[in-house]
């Protein structure tokens, strides 16, 4: 398991597109504030546009892709050349999905490497189809297409400090990973500075620059990530769960995992099974404007 699709199977995105925005002039786009458990998207083809949020804005080209982790509200602009942009959702489990996009920052934005693009196209011409199996087609496409967002064009991402940031520093990844594959491991910053290669000092430079954060508080990140995803995938006692993710004690587990998550873990496990048991539905086509 890698370090990125590690993280991304925790939290188990589903991509829907919302609209496909097909225009031969102008157009301004009010987006409000996305409800909680909501990743919201733009994908531009064709044309340019500026997306707006608060005092962040950027200007998306051919081949951009623009994430808002944290569901902040925004308006996207066109001029009157018109545009070909893809605006959609990821919905993601409300326990590991909301530490892992918490943890980057309000706007990601990134130009789509070569496969990736070949992918857009295939979500293209599949919107066009809009036949039998589009549905499961466009939501294996917006899966690849969101970790091939993650991992795009390291040089664009490193001058952002975050979690997702440091998949692109190739030492950081290689320690994040050993969290991810075992986080009930005793991971001292002296253990994970060794597995870095790295003195104490340095390491906890190189990552503070990196990450934007402590140590401790991407520890407790991933573990409460791999805690949540036990809680809804298994049978596991909260007490196991604990163990399995680096607690001795259930009661410290239980005070950390309502600090990250706002719930006592019992709770997480009844409202998570209760969202399980209803479904979630996805869109099957994207309205064209």
């Amino acid at each position: 398991m890698t370090n990125l699709s590690g993280l991304v199977r925790l939290a188990r995105p589903e991509g829907e597109i919302d609209v496909r925005c097909l225009t031969a002039g102008s157009v301004t786009l009010d987006n409000p504030r996305a409800d909680p458990g909501v990743v919201p998207f733009h994908l531009l083809l064709d044309g340019t546009c500026t997306l707006t949020s608060g005092t962040y804005s950027v200007d998306l080209l051919p081949g951009d892709m623009a994430l808002l982790p944290h569901g902040d509200a925004h308006v996207v602009t066109a001029p009157d050349e018109g545009i070909d942009l893809f605006c959609g959702h990821y919905r993601f489990e409300q326990g590991a999905g909301a530490l892992l996009f918490r943890l980057m920052p309000a706007v990601v934005h990134v130009t789509l490497d070569p496969p990736a693009l070949a992918l857009a196209e295939v979500l293209r011409a599949e919107a066009v189809f809009d036949g039998a199996g589009s549905q499961a087609v466009i939501s294996a496409l917006l899966d690849a297409l969101l970790v091939m967002t993650l991992r795009s064009r390291p040089d664009q991402r490193l001058d952002t400090p975050g979690l997702w940031t440091a998949m692109g520093d190739d030492v950081l990844g290689r320690v994040i990973t050993g969290v991810l594959e075992q986080p009930g491991e005793p991971w001292t910053i002296d253990r994970l500075a060794s597995e870095a290669a790295m003195s104490r000092a340095t390491f906890l430079r190189r990552f503070s620059a990196r990450t934007g954060t402590t140590v401790a508080t991407l520890l407790t990140a991933i573990r409460m990530m791999a805690a949540a995803d036990l809680l809804s995938r298994t049978d596991l006692p909260v007490t196991r769960v604990a163990g399995e993710v680096g607690y001795r004690s259930e009661s410290a587990f239980s005070q950390a995992f309502r600090a990250a998550l706002g719930t006592s873990p019992a709770r997480y496990r009844r409202e998570s099974r209760l969202l399980v048991s209803h479904g979630r539905t996805t869109a099957v086509t994207a309205p064209v404007i």
